[in-house]
């Protein structure tokens, strides 16, 4: 399995830029006016997680590993703004769709303070109803699913007609480039009772509610309340209703990393508070804006992008961390380092599972593993649980 990848989505003007420069420290263009992003600007984010160092209560130097937290990367792309129609092809609209499909995960940053208009221009804050940008991006997402089910069923009726492909095998086909899988596909046939339903008889809204769940299912969507200092009444996200809402303030996160970075404030992403260091002389200007950044915490009490980030890859998604290692005595690899790796496995994933996203070569040698923590032998199909320290042993990875 490659890196996790997460999908940032947004109309233009949102922060959405400024959300992908604080979540992965990489220098993007931030402007106030459309398409300021036209191609997808791909970085490198973390999420984080207790280090299995702190199991075992023991040192190791890892420059993924911060007094026994560990960031584990994940993919983050800020892709081309989007407007209403992006699904029939206005704006920008096919490149920002293509460039999305492949995320497991969608982060949809909305300026939750109402400061730019549908079209993304800038507007006097309140004056545009936020509930508006999260309908029209997921209603684009939906109508986009919708598109690519329509212009094939006719072809999907006669197959099934004719006995050529079953129902689950059909509709998986048209949506394979978004990495939907025939389980999910059949999952929401048996939730919508469409399996046994001829697709002849399925209606306009039989087809708009199953690609509606299907869509939810397969990308679903969290919403980055951005812009939340600034919101005048933050009980308008009680309004959101049926997805993941979490404020936040971008513009504070990548303030908070630049000052950390150059060795103005010790901070580290998540945290609730942050401190000047020690005899460091700070200028005027510099010391306004940590103020401002006390207020900040004082009304959503932390920026929110690590939150968002971790509820993501570990509530949504609900994936787990497993750390690999060669040697389980000592829990080092072959060169001798310590909890070298930290790997993201679905849920419910396996010995076998782990051991192919180390190597193929190794899950076909498999012969069994050792859960570390335990000292127990387990078989390939011994479901892991997260923060296990696992050793693969195999035919193919004896030196």
């Amino acid at each position: 399995m490659p890196i996790m990848q997460i999908g940032l989505l947004g109309k233009a003007n949102v922060g959405k830029s400024t959300f992908f420069s604080a979540a992965t420290e990489t220098s993007v263009p931030i402007g106030n006016f459309p398409f300021t992003t036209i191609e997808p600007n791909i970085g490198v984010a973390f999420v984080k997680c207790d280090c299995a160092c702190k199991h075992f209560g023991i040192p190791h130097q890892n420059p993924l590993c911060v007094n026994k937290i560990r960031f584990i990367p994940v993919k983050l792309i800020d892709v081309a703004g989007l407007v209403p129609g992006a699904h029939e092809g206005k704006g920008l609209g096919n490149q920002f769709l293509d460039n999305a499909r492949q995320a497991e995960i969608l982060i949809h940053v909305v300026d939750i303070a109402g400061t730019t208009d549908i079209q993304g221009q800038p507007v006097p804050i309140g004056t545009h109803n936020p509930l508006e940008d999260i309908e029209f991006v997921q209603d684009e997402f939906d109508q986009w699913f919708v598109s690519i089910l329509q212009r094939e069923w006719d072809k999907i009726s006669r197959e099934i007609d004719q006995k050529r492909a079953k129902l689950t095998d059909a509709i998986t086909k048209r949506f394979t480039g978004l990495g939907i899988k025939d389980f999910q596909v059949s999952e929401v046939l048996q939730k919508q009772n469409l399996m046994s339903k001829n697709p002849k008889e399925w209606s306009d809204s039989d087809i708009q509610s199953f690609v509606k769940e299907l869509r939810k299912n397969t990308k679903p969507i969290i919403i980055a309340a951005n812009k939340a200092d600034l919101c005048k009444d933050l009980d308008i996200i009680k309004k959101i209703s049926d997805t993941v809402v979490v404020p936040c303030s971008a513009e504070t996160e990548l303030l908070l990393r630049k000052a950390s970075k150059a060795g103005i404030v010790t901070y580290s992403p998540g945290d609730e508070d942050f401190a000047i260091v020690e005899d460091k002389e700070i200028l005027p200007q510099q010391k306004k804006a940590l103020d401002l950044v006390k207020t900040v915490f004082s009304k959503i009490k932390t920026t929110g992008i690590q939150k968002i980030l971790n509820i993501a890859i570990f509530d949504s998604l609900k994936f787990i961390t497993v750390f690999p290692v060669e040697d389980e005595t000592r829990l080092t690899n072959k060169d001798g380092e310590v909890l070298p790796d930290a790997k993201l496995l679905p849920q419910n994933s396996t010995a076998k599972d782990l051991a192919f996203l180390i190597h193929a070569d190794i899950a076909k040698g498999f012969l069994h593993a050792i859960d570390c923590k335990t000292k127990q032998r387990i078989g390939g199909d011994h479901i892991l649980k997260d923060g296990d320290v696992i050793k693969i042993v195999s035919t193919l990875s004896r030196g």
